[in-house]
């Protein structure tokens, strides 16, 4: 429990990690919230795949709020268009991942219940990103950084 009101500010966790555009801007983190909540914003440029696999995760709830453009998260199969002021509660064990399909950049609000996941996996995996630099990432180390902090791999879709 906080025990001084000197603790709490705004953005207390402000760390941002980036990769070919994508920018991920850290908020709040389990250890500012007891372990109740975390969050982030995501911000990808127009037309936008992006390399990390679908997954899914067993121990939170992750909730989208569209800021600005749209993104396409594809939740168990299904496509769902979320853009400035919608939300997307996206619930443990789902298989999902995001791109961005339109022409302008597009930044989410992303809500994690409770917070079992922090700003170590996204150093982990933007390192992993930055230093393949243009190339691909080795799947292996990426599979195993997901793993360890929760995050279950998709298998490949069938062709």
């Amino acid at each position: 429990m906080l025990d001084e009101a000197s603790q709490v500010h705004i953005n207390p966790a402000d760390e941002t990690f980036s990769h070919d555009g994508v920018i991920v801007r850290f908020l709040l983190t389990g250890q500012q919230s007891n372990g109740s909540i975390a969050a982030f914003e995501v911000t990808v440029p127009g037309s936008k795949r992006l390399l990390a696999p679908a997954h899914s995760h067993d121990r939170y709830e992750e909730t989208i709020y569209g800021v600005e453009g749209t993104l396409t998260w594809t939740v168990d199969g299904h496509r769902h268009d979320v853009g400035p002021g919608q939300a997307l509660c996206i619930p443990r064990g789902a298989v999902h991942r995001f791109d961005n399909n339109g022409e302008k950049a597009a930044k989410v609000l992303c809500v994690v219940t409770p917070a079992a996941i922090g700003p170590e996996y996204f150093r982990e995996t933007f390192a992993l990103l930055n230093a393949a630099m243009a190339g691909p990432p080795d799947r292996a180390k990426m599979m195993e950084i997901m793993l360890r902090h929760g995050l279950t791999p998709a298998p490949p879709p069938q062709a």
